[in-house]
């Protein structure tokens, strides 16, 4: 793959995820609107993490870090990729089925153990019901997950970054219809999410079978190949498993007060979303490349390619974490205060969103340090790293709740968070320079902090000129389109003057992306 293509995949990526992000608010802001924090969507939120918590346990997590390079090597003749993704499908398959049935059976189990606290309320019993109607959401986004790894592979990244907007449309169209109709809300949207996974897989499923590999599940066959990809898969899924245990810790503190379920789960949303655009975009987009050029010796074009997608996820990143950190509680009360969310959800939430954008860095700069360890079938370190953050995590999420309450877990991920990307960089020192960021990387990161910077000054001073009109209901949300204009603009034109980045560059990738 050539650089210019890295980089036209990851904008591709990109704006495919920040359409999903963008409607992913709207489904976000309906639901505070028309449920609220409070037991139903603590419930809700419990319930769904669920599948989600499994899938990437079992699909993006585990499975694309081994399917992914190894699929990557046979498209370069070694080895027949067809038949390799025949019989990944059908060991996926079998074993995702069993999961599914198991986990239906005994939900009342996973809902104990990852919300212990609502043991002996209305929400345990809720939680159970909401289980099990999204738990199969995880076999059908199992599988789209595994057609996204083929499309990836072969750099036909648009029908997999696009599959994603299906369940916000679909959730939005349920709670819509909702509304209009004076129902439960709750009912339609606990339906939609099944349904929204069974049109993910058909979307992915169609064009992988479009690209060249029309694939059906078959009887599972336990062969060399799957041998590897199960003995590499591995410890992957014990990396997966230790950052989902992170997040089943944070639940677990969260669901002995009352709303900080759904006020982390709201705060989670929001940081997500340049978590999503950047972090995740690269992280697809890089790991098929690597792979191919770690496979053909090339060390000098994986060290470009690795330069320029820390150089433009970094460039993205930070002005977004210093935005979250100026003005959280002009943001959380223009997209979620209304309806059952008042003042002090919009307080609470923008409290966790700073701490959140503390992490934000760190999460991101994961998503780009992990793919040179898969690229190179290693996932044994990265499940190592993650146990010594899992422990951090854990103790301070435990250990500080007594004194921060229901921020603990915000806290306790942030730090984990840092204590990861350290163990991943200090690891990644013995595969030499190939995983160096070149001299165009280290002269501009600093420009691109001072940017930064720049910018979170001025976007301080406008929020506390434009506070009149952002406390009007009505003229909020110009207010808040104008300070994002006024930031980008401060931040780019800074960025573009003392050579932070050149925007031209920007706009040829992002021409080559729409193509893409």
């Amino acid at each position: 793959m050539k650089p210019i293509r890295l980089l036209s995949g990851f904008f591709t990526v990109g704006l495919w995820t920040l359409l999903s992000r963008v409607l992913g608010f709207v489904r976000e802001v309906m639901i505070l609107s028309l449920i609220g924090p409070g037991p139903v969507m603590d419930a809700f939120v419990a319930a769904f993490r669920l599948p989600n918590m499994f899938r990437r346990f079992f699909a993006e997590g585990a499975f694309n870090a081994a399917f992914v390079p190894m699929f990557s090597k046979r498209l370069e003749a070694q080895g027949d990729p067809l038949d390799f993704a025949k019989t990944a499908l059908s060991g996926l398959f079998f074993v995702v089925l069993v999961l599914t049935g198991l986990g239906m059976v005994f939900m009342p189990g996973l809902v104990w153990l990852t919300a212990e606290g609502f043991a002996g309320d209305a929400r345990f019993d809720l939680t159970v019901g909401y289980g099990r109607i999204v738990f199969p959401y995880i076999l059908f986004m199992s599988l789209s997950a595994l057609f996204s790894g083929i499309l990836n592979a072969t750099g036909r990244f648009a029908v997999a970054a696009a599959a994603p907007v299906l369940l916000n449309i679909f959730v939005i169209s349920a709670l819509t219809f909702a509304a209009l109709t004076d129902s439960a809300a709750i009912d339609w949207l606990v339906w939609s999410i099944p349904l929204a996974g069974i049109a993910q897989l058909a979307l992915t499923w169609r064009a992988a079978a479009a690209a060249g590999f029309p694939l059906r599940p078959a009887r599972p066959r336990w062969t060399p190949e799957m041998r590897s990809l199960v003995t590499i898969a591995l410890p992957a899924a014990l990396a997966s498993g230790v950052m989902q245990i992170n997040l089943v810790v944070g639940q677990l503190v969260a669901s002995q007060y009352d709303k900080a379920v759904s006020w982390l789960f709201a705060a989670d949303r929001l940081y997500q979303l340049p978590l999503g655009v950047v972090g995740i975009a690269i992280g697809i987009v890089l790991l098929p490349d690597l792979s191919r050029r770690l496979a053909a010796g090339d060390d000098s074009g994986a060290r470009h390619a690795l330069s320029r997608a820390a150089e433009v996820s970094m460039a993205l990143t930070l002005p977004s974490a210093v935005a979250l950190l100026v003005i959280p509680l002009t943001l959380v009360s223009v997209l979620f205060e209304r309806g059952a969310s008042g003042v002090d959800d919009t307080a609470a939430i923008a409290t966790a969103v700073m701490i959140y954008a503390l992490g934000l860095p760190a999460f991101v700069l994961q998503k780009l340090v992990q793919p040179l360890y898969f690229a190179r079938e290693d996932t044994r370190r990265p499940f190592y790293f993650a146990l010594v953050a899992m422990i951090v995590n854990a103790g301070l999420a435990f250990g500080l709740a007594p004194v921060v309450g229901w921020l603990a877990p915000a806290i306790a991920t942030t730090i984990a968070a840092w204590v990861m990307y350290a163990l991943l960089t200090i690891g990644a020192r013995g595969f030499g320079d190939a995983v160096r960021m070149d001299d165009r990387f280290r002269r501009r990161i600093w420009r691109i902090i001072a940017a930064a910077a720049i910018m979170g000054v001025v976007l301080w001073f406008f929020n506390v000129q434009l506070n009149t009109l952002l406390a009007l209901p009505w003229w909020r949300g110009l207010g808040l389109l104008i300070l994002m204009v006024i930031a980008a603009v401060s931040y780019f034109g800074v960025g573009q003057m003392i050579g932070a980045f050149r925007l031209q560059e920007f706009r040829a990738n992002m021409r080559r992306g729409g193509k893409g």
